[in-house]
Order: C-alpha cells, then sequence, then structure tokens
C-alpha cells in the first residue's frame, strides 16, 4: 500500500512504548516492548517488508477522520461510507491494577448503518530481519520469532494469510469487536483467550480515566488551553516511566529531506532534550516527571566518566550504548535511505547540554522538590568539567557531522551551568568552588561578547570566526544571557527574521535552524525548517516587545500561523518541508516543550498589555 504523509499518523502509547496509527487504520510503527526494542510493525520505512496491523472498511469508497478523545491519548479513527459509520478506538491500557504487559487494543464499532471491515495483521519482527511462525487459535493468533512472541486475541475468528493472520466481518449498528495485541514471554504461554466486548470497554474506561486524572494537574488556563493540552499529552507519551527517562521521539528514520539520507535514530533520551521537557512541564503544573527525571538523571551521574563528563544520550534503561547501523534491507520512508538505528551522536562532545541540565534541576529544586546532597556533588563535579572544558570546541545542539567548532550556543550554555550552579548553592548554600565558578562565569561573558557577535553582519552569530547565523542564539533572552530588549539582541532577532534570500532564515514565519549553505555539518542535501526554530523566534519576539510592543502583535500571528502547520491532531513533526508537510521523526518532543514555552509567555505578555491599555 502507499506510504501515507507523515503528518497522517497518531500515536499512542503507555509510557514505555508507542505506536503510530494512520488516518486508514493501519498501525505502521510499534516497537515492543520499549521504545528503543526493534520494530514489529514498520510500514512507515518500508510498505513491502515493514509490517503493519490494518483494520479498515471493505470498501474503496471511504472517508477517513481522526481525533483524540477529549483530555487523553485514546485515539479514535473514523469512516464515512454510503453504507454506514463505523470507527476504531486505539490505545495501550493503563490500568496500574493490571500486570504491567504492554497491550495494544483496538475496539471497532459500526455507529450508524452496517460496515464490513477487513483486519490484517502481519508483523515483521526485528525490523523486518527475522521470520516468524503463525499459528491460527480459536479467537486469536500466535506469532512466534526467535526473539518474541506476540499474542492477537480477538472477538472475531481469524485466518491464516500471508505473514500473519486476518479476518473479515460486518457490523452492524451498535455493535462491536475487539482486538487485543500483546507479548507473551515464551512460545508456550497461554493461549490467548477470545477479547470480550466487557473486557474491552473495561479496560479503555480505565484509560480514558488515568488521562483524565493526568491532565487534570495542568495549571494552564491561558487562550491555547486545547493546544497546550495536546501538547502535554503527546510529552507525557514520551516519558519511560521505569526509569523516568524522556527520548526525543518515538520514531527512527523518518526523513528530514524526501529521498535523502538525513535519516536519524531519535528514540533515546538525550540529556538536552529531556531537561527542556521537564522545564515545559513544570511550568504548567506536572512536576512528577521533573521527579523522576532527576532520580534518571541521578544515576547516570553515578555512572559519569572518570573526568566528570556525561554521555549526550542514553537507552531508555540507562545503558549507553546506541551504537548506530544501516538497515539496508528496508527501503526507508519513500526510498528515503538509508535506515539508521542507533545514534552516533551520543559518543559526541556537546558542551550545551550541562547548561540545559543545571537550569532543569535549578528549576527543579525551586519549584518541585529540593535535590540531595549527594546529588549536588555530582552536579559540582559536572559545574568543575565545565569550567576545564567550556574552551573547547563541540559538535553542539544540531549534532553536526562536519567536524567540532567553537559554537556560540555551546558557549553560552557553558554559562548557562555554571550561572545556575551558582544560584543552586547560594539558594541551599550548598558548597562549592565559589571562585572558580564566578571566574569562568565571567570569562564565558565576555568571550561570547567579543567573539560571538560580529559588528559587521550585526547579530550574534553560529561560531567563532564566521558570519553565518543559527536560529539557537534566539535562546539568549530565553536563559537570560541576554536582556530581551538588549540592542545587540534586537539586532539578532532582526537579522534572523529576514528571507534566506536577505541573508535570514526565515521563510513566510517558518524558521530555517541554519543556512545549510554556509555551515560545513557534514551532511548532504537539504532540510525543512525546524519547528522548534519558529517557537523560539515566538518568544524571543513575544520578550522584545517590553520596549517595542508592536513586536507582541508580530509574534502572536506568529505562533497561531504556526498552529496552523500541525497536524488533524494537533501533532508536529520535527520539521515542516517548503510544501507545508511534515519530515522528520514525529511527534518531537522539543517542537512541543517550545510550544508550551510560547504560548504560556504570550499570555502573560498579552495580559500585561490588555492591562496597561485599560
Amino acid at each position: 500500500m502507499p506510504y501515507q504523509p507523515i503528518d497522517n499518523y497518531g500515536v499512542i502509547g503507555n509510557m514505555r512504548t508507542a505506536a503510530l496509527v494512520g488516518k486508514n487504520g493501519s498501525i505502521d510503527w510499534f516497537c515492543l516492548p520499549r521504545f528503543d526494542s526493534p520494530s514489529v510493525f514498520a510500514a512507515i520505512l518500508d510498505d513491502t517488508k515493514g509490517g503493519y496491523f490494518r483494520i479498515a472498511p471493505a470498501t474503496e469508497q471511504v472517508t477517513y477522520k481522526q481525533v483524540y478523545w477529549p483530555d487523553t491519548n485514546v485515539l479514535v479513527t473514523r469512516f464515512f461510507s454510503s453504507d454506514g459509520v463505523g470507527h476504531i478506538e486505539d490505545f495501550m491500557p493503563l490500568d496500574r491494577s493490571r500486570s504491567t504487559r504492554t497491550a495494544l487494543v483496538r475496539r471497532v464499532r459500526t455507529a450508524r448503518g452496517v460496515m464490513r471491515f477487513r483486519m490484517e495483521c502481519r508483523p515483521a519482527f526485528n525490523y523486518a530481519r527475522d521470520r516468524h511462525q503463525t499459528r491460527i487459535l480459536d479467537r486469536g493468533a500466535k506469532f512466534h520469532s526467535r526473539s518474541v512472541t506476540l499474542a492477537l486475541s480477538s472477538s472475531v475468528q481469524l485466518v491464516p494469510c500471508e505473514r500473519g493472520a486476518a479476518a473479515e466481518f460486518t457490523l452492524e449498528e451498535g455493535q462491536c469487536a475487539v482486538f487485543e495485541l500483546f507479548q507473551l514471554e515464551s512460545v508456550s504461554g497461554p493461549v490467548p483467550a477470545g477479547s470480550s466486548l466487557e473486557n474491552g470497554e473495561d479496560l479503555f474506561q480505565r484509560t480514558i480515566e488515568y488521562w483524565r486524572a493526568w491532565v487534570s494537574k495542568c495549571s494552564y488556563r491561558g487562550r491555547w488551553r486545547e493546544t497546550v493540552t495536546r501538547s502535554a499529552l503527546a510529552l507525557k507519551l514520551l516519558t519511560y516511566e521505569p526509569t523516568g527517562a524522556i527520548i526525543a521521539a518515538p520514531t527512527c528514520s523518518l526523513p528530514e529531506s524526501m529521498g535523502g539520507t538525513r535519516n536519524w535514530d531519535y528514540r533515546y533520551s538525550w540529556i538536552r532534550d529531556a531537561a527542556f521537557t521537564v522545564y515545559a512541564l513544570m511550568r504548567i503544573g506536572f512536576t512528577e516527571e521533573a521527579a523522576q527525571f532527576a532520580s534518571f538523571l541521578d544515576a547516570r551521574c553515578r555512572e559519569m566518566d572518570p573526568d566528570g563528563s556525561l554521555q549526550v544520550a542514553y537507552r531508555v534503561d540507562g545503558s549507553h550504548d546506541l551504537r548506530e547501523e544501516t538497515l539496508d534491507h528496508l527501503e526507508g520512508y519513500r526510498g528515503s535511505a538509508p535506515v539508521r538505528i542507533g545514534n552516533a551522536a551520543a559518543g559526541q562532545v556537546q558542551l550545551d547540554i550541562y547548561g540545559e541540565l543545571m537550569d532543569s534541576m535549578y528549576l527543579y529544586n525551586k519549584y518541585g522538590t529540593p535535590i540531595s546532597y549527594d546529588l549536588w556533588v555530582y552536579l559540582r563535579r559536572l559545574t568543575n568539567w565545565v569550567c576545564a572544558h567550556w574552551r573547547e570546541k563541540d559538535d553542539a545542539i544540531w549534532e553536526v557531522r562536519g567536524g567540532p567548532q567553537h559554537f556560540v550556543f555551546s558557549k553560552m550554555m557553558c554559562w548557562v551551568a555554571l550561572d545556575r550552579a551558582l544560584r543552586l548553592a547560594n539558594k541551599r548554600s550548598f558548597p562549592a568552588d565559589w571562585r572558580s565558578w564566578y571566574r569562568t562565569r565571567d570569562r564565558i561573558y565576555e568571550d561570547i561578547m567579543k567573539r560571538g557577535f560580529h559588528a559587521t553582519r550585526g547579530a550574534f552569530v553560529q561560531r567563532y570566526g564566521n558570519d553565518a547565523l543559527d536560529a539557537s542564539c534566539l535562546l539568549m533572552p530565553l536563559v537570560f544571557f541576554v536582556s530581551p530588549t538588549d540592542s545587540r539582541m534586537l539586532q539578532t532577532i532582526d537579522a534572523i527574521n529576514r528571507s534566506p534570500n536577505q541573508g535570514g532564515l526565515v521563510s513566510d514565519g517558518l524558521v530555517f535552524r541554519y543556512d545549510v549553505r554556509k555551515t560545513h555539518d557534514g551532511l548532504k542535501g537539504t532540510e525543512g525548517t525546524f519547528n522548534l526554530c519558529t517557537f523560539w523566534l515566538v518568544e524571543a519576539l513575544t520578550r522584545a516587545s517590553k520596549e517595542q510592543p508592536d513586536r507582541l502583535q508580530k509574534a502572536l500571528l506568529l505562533f497561531e500561523q504556526m498552529l496552523g502547520y500541525a497536524n488533524h491532531l494537533g501533532l508536529f513533526a520535527e520539521q515542516t518541508s517548503h510544501q507545508g508537510s511534515a519530515l522528520g521523526n514525529f511527534p518531537q518532543g522539543l517542537t512541543h516543550l517550545a510550544l508550551i514555552s510560547a504560548a504560556f509567555n504570550l499570555d502573560r505578555y498579552l495580559d500585561g498589555a490588555r492591562r496597561l491599555r485599560k
């Protein structure tokens, strides 16, 4: 079946793994039992070999629509035909009184008239590298590979099909069929009983209750409540509950340029992304996730390198091996090869991660739970490491593969690491290397002002000795490195907020992270605009409006324009193509956390402007 657009998908999950469900009723991506486990369904990366779990009307004249059950991550896919209206409710149960096994439940209903459905479950284990055996049972099936055994429990009788099991069934108005897919501990495990309608209803209600109870903790009451809530729900799906890890995205190798080679695996926990996520969730009342990540971080600190440094990214269980490899037997999304799993960026030096980490710990200590002395001892070691290494080159936030450089953003985040460590030590009266930290913090600041601001260009630039712009500089006022109304910052915003033809990074309001023609990132091809960076521009304009009120209106218009690039469910991928479609891994955590932050600050400034007008 032809590939669907990336933004045709919704996502469901259980804080252990996630699945992508297309508008056509096909689950085309699912890893088991964890986010970073090998895939069971991967049709999104190869529509012939990848495997899928599809339920759809057995007719061609169908209109599709997808929505989330309000305030939940339960996905509803509706089908409209001349004979009737049907829908699928897809979810992963979250009843903590049950076994913690990962299950995927699909409830099929006919709401009006009559509809005939066809179900096909065709797994392709271990990224379609492992063969499997299918055994049809009474109201169920087993799929056994050398590494994983799956059971499909069904309320209708199944028949064998190529590489899996299938069924055709007719539902009249009000009738329902239930399918539950789950992992068995062994091939000799108990035979799955046919899924009962009562059990499906119970799981559905308990899952709805879980999500609504979680959403009720949200403190955001601003203008974009539904949008912010959806972003928070998406971020929650990216948390790995057993350890507190937070992944960047639940997919791998979805391309940043169609047919190109910029395809990466984001199913891991980056220190940077997780720290940003903690910050965004804490701002709107979700402190439990911050506590869980602090626990994950504490465990990683106990494994830090002898010199006091941390790895850039980890697996969700905290292990360090992210060895990168290509899957040459898969063609990639619409021919975008290679398909990569693992991520070599984990072995890079990225100095900025210490700034994001210390900022999140400072905020967690302030708004969550005071950190322990034992954790402080590790954070102090990290801070001392920054003092010793901030002058070095690195690969920076964008994980370039063109060789280390003196990136301005990395230097700035080293300053943030020192600044937040000093604030935290002062707040808690922790022992610290005060003189060294103060002296280093000030040296970094002076160095950036001298070498990071390009006088001729009139802007902070990407790296020392070069005049290329970089959208990461938009974070300077957000981390309190400079005043949002500092003349240097205003010039930088204006320089970035021009079209690429005029030397800027903005195309119709959408922001490129950098100009690939001026940045030697070691990669071929082009890429789309970075959704994260557009929300950074919104927030930079918002904060700059203190002195220039017209910038607030520009920020508002840009924010609402950007919301129009979300998919039908309010989800964002990493990038937006020149044609306005989604590119890159999906949904992407950094985009949604930046949306939350931009909405939060826009509300504050708009409310302040309204009070001034009264």
